[in-house]
């Protein structure tokens, strides 16, 4: 059943009542999950409300269409990845090029924690680009331009203590890095294993100018 086809449902209670903001947040909480695992167009509210035990007609309480809460989804999501971005582009107890190697470990940890069944979401998502409702192209964009530019001001603290040569271009690298980046997760993904992960961040860091 897609999201269009959602109808009110009788039966037991919903374990999280309406005007409750916990019953949003897993509501976005689960479609991240979903997304991650399947992307947008075969993702179905059966799936999420079942996960989070509320009524189908309540979807409709908190937005106003998928569309809508596929915005909301991915806003959420940009922010918990930018959050995790910086928890390793910002720890100053390791050098500016070890951070990334850091995101890299832990990006690794997640995807096998799950089994290699969720990818990244903006990256599903940009697969289904063609097909995906007008506006979700261009927030695509700016969350991928969000990111690179966290790794770019990283490469920026790598030439500022000389672990970078001062002639690498690292709005280049950067963007470089996240288009490779999200090759790397799609082929994790369909083989169920972090290999072309460490070939991607061991290439990307061997051909960095020094």
């Amino acid at each position: 059943m897609k999201f269009s086809e959602v109808k009110p449902r009788r039966g037991r209670p919903p374990k999280y009542p309406r005007d409750n903001p916990d019953t949003k947040k897993a509501l976005i909480r689960s479609g991240i999950e979903m997304l991650t695992e399947r992307g947008y167009m075969t993702s179905d509210i059966e799936g999420i409300l079942k996960k989070v035990g509320i009524p189908k007609g309540s979807f409709y309480y908190y937005f106003e269409s998928k569309e809508s809460f596929g915005r909301e989804v991915m806003a959420s999501y940009s922010y918990y990845f930018a959050y995790k971005l910086d928890k390793s582009l910002h720890n100053e107890s390791i050098s500016p090029l070890s951070r990334i190697y850091a995101f890299f470990e832990d990006a690794q940890r997640g995807m096998a924690k799950y089994h290699f069944e969720r990818g990244c979401l903006v990256g599903n998502l940009g697969q289904e680009v063609a097909t995906l409702p007008n506006g979700y192209r261009d927030l695509l964009n700016d969350i991928l331009i969000d990111w690179q530019n966290r790794i770019e001001l990283c490469l920026r603290e790598a030439q500022d203590i000389g672990e970078l040569a001062l002639t690498a271009d690292c709005k280049m690298l950067a963007t470089f890095f996240w288009i490779g980046w999200e090759g790397a997760v799609m082929r994790a993904k369909l083989m169920k294993d972090a290999e072309p992960l460490k070939i991607f961040i061991e290439g990307f860091m061997a051909g960095l100018p020094r």
